[in-house]
């Protein structure tokens, strides 16, 4: 038994708390108000990561490199309403501090900075939209005028609209 706790203190001063722990990806949820609106998830290279329909839940690389965390670009559309972007940024993950109680430089400067497992994303994020003015192609605002202004070609392609008599 004494072994096997000094064995345990000993694989975690010789990796990272963090890569232990928490590991190098995350799911992050992603929702939106109202739900059933596209989501587009790009990474900090540009890389296209996921297109989907909210709600979604996707597992997101926390690293981008050694000592460089992942930023993420979220863009949620709906008709009807205005699009939303959102960037996912990290903060440093509590278990890569715990290097230093438990004494694992190696984690410190070597594993967790190396794996990303050192940087945590929120757990969920939501994107809620804001109504938008629907627009349609080509068509001219509605302008309402008395009959009496109008010409007599115009009033020859005029047409009844409704029950109006």
């Amino acid at each position: 038994m004494k072994n096997a706790i000094i064995g345990g203190f000993v694989a975690v001063a010789l990796s990272g708390c963090a890569s232990i722990m928490a590991g190098s990806t995350q799911p992050i949820s992603i929702q939106s108000v109202p739900e059933g609106a596209t989501v587009s998830v790009t990474n900090r290279a540009g890389q296209k990561i996921h297109t989907g329909v909210t709600p979604v839940t996707l597992t997101l690389n926390r690293g981008a490199g050694y000592f460089k965390s992942e930023v993420y670009k979220v863009v949620v559309k709906k008709d009807g309403f205005r699009d939303r972007e959102l960037t996912l940024n990290s903060n440093v993950n509590g278990w890569y501090i715990a290097n230093i109680v438990f004494g694992g430089l190696i984690g410190m400067v070597a594993v967790d900075p190396a794996t990303g497992a050192m940087y945590s994303f929120p757990e969920s994020v939501t994107a809620t939209l804001d109504a938008g003015e629907e627009k349609v192609a080509g068509a001219a605002p509605l302008k309402i005028v008395s009959t009496t202004e109008l010409s007599a070609e115009v009033m020859q392609q005029a047409r009844l609209v409704g029950g109006l008599q």
